[in-house]
């Protein structure tokens, strides 16, 4: 049988791919990488609609993933009436669709391609701190955008980006030679010590830290006044490096439009005194963005399962 291929040459900027790769095990893998590939190739209108039309042929499944977003919509958006509620929920799966095509431009589409369908807003503040030799801490958040919305800024700018490791061997190969390849490096969420170096030498790091937590130092902190599982080592990393931190969403625009990534000016008094109230004053600056674009916020993920039984699994039926 044939090796499976991502669609690009098995021999590339970084040499060829371990033999140990080509397993049948990861054969799913190679294919999914060559779904991408394709996608990529796209227009962006075909990708929005054939990821609009994938979110939508999934809401209509008997998916356990529809019981998440419900019941997170319950407890952040409580405001909202049942039937309002349900609404949202399906057109935050039309939305989280459209990432696979998202996905497949963050790691496939050359830069030029990227640059053209994206608006910045305050990427001078950004250059202003890189001038200066001081450096930034990007604070993103896990919205339906964060994959491409991190590779906008690569693409203009040498920033590391922060990386949650996979487990899969292939796909952590993968993840380094494509994104790694188009970003000024890509770093493990959990080498603190490599961000520490980033920063301390004046570079910038993109670093979205708002999925539940439950390593080392974690803590519980009110999100959308529901406590929840947090890691607040941003505030330990500005102490550390005199890094400011600048806030930066995405935006997914309607249509064909593309996107505005924001970059704000850098949070005043930041870190304070407590790290928990540090990381609640980023908590509160995702709760007015979800509020703005309810249906981009990944709602998807289990944001509050608890550290300890006297926090009871939300999730649980």
């Amino acid at each position: 049988m044939s090796r499976p291929d991502p669609g690009a040459p098995a021999v590339g900027a970084h040499g060829a791919w371990p033999a140990r790769l080509y397993a049948p095990w990861y054969w799913p893998t190679w294919l999914a990488l060559g779904l991408l590939r394709g996608l990529a190739r796209l227009s962006y209108p075909t990708l929005l609609r054939t990821g609009a039309a994938l979110g939508v042929a999934l809401w209509h499944l008997p998916l356990p993933q529809k019981r998440v977003v419900r019941r997170n919509l319950a407890l952040c958006l409580p405001e909202l009436d049942a039937a309002a509620r349900e609404r949202l929920a399906e057109q935050h799966f039309r939305e989280a669709g459209i990432t696979l095509g998202e996905t497949a431009l963050a790691w496939f589409a050359p830069p030029e391609r990227l640059l053209s369908m994206v608006r910045f807003e305050g990427l001078e503040e950004l250059d202003r701190l890189q001038a200066s030799g001081r450096g930034a801490i990007l604070l993103a958040a896990h919205f339906t955008t964060l994959e491409l919305g991190a590779r906008f800024v690569t693409a203009a700018r040498p920033v590391h980006a922060v990386y949650k490791p996979s487990q899969n061997a292939l796909l952590e190969e993968a993840f380094r030679r494509y994104r790694g390849a188009v970003s000024a490096g890509m770093v493990a969420s959990d080498d603190i010590r490599g961000m520490v170096r980033v920063l301390k030498a004046g570079g910038a790091v993109w670093y979205a830290p708002d999925q539940a937590f439950r390593g080392k130092g974690a803590r519980m902190v009110p999100f959308f006044g529901t406590p929840a599982a947090t890691n607040t080592a941003t505030s330990r990393l500005a102490r550390m490096t005199g890094a400011a931190v600048l806030p930066y969403f995405v935006e997914r625009l309607p249509g064909d439009a593309g996107y505005v990534v924001r970059i704000g000016a850098p949070l005043e008094g930041f870190p304070g005194a407590d790290e928990v109230e540090d990381t609640l004053r980023h908590h509160r600056l995702i709760e007015a963005e979800a509020r703005r674009l309810p249906a981009q916020y990944l709602w998807l993920h289990k944001r509050f399962k608890g550290l300890a039984p006297d926090h009871p699994d939300p999730y649980a039926r």
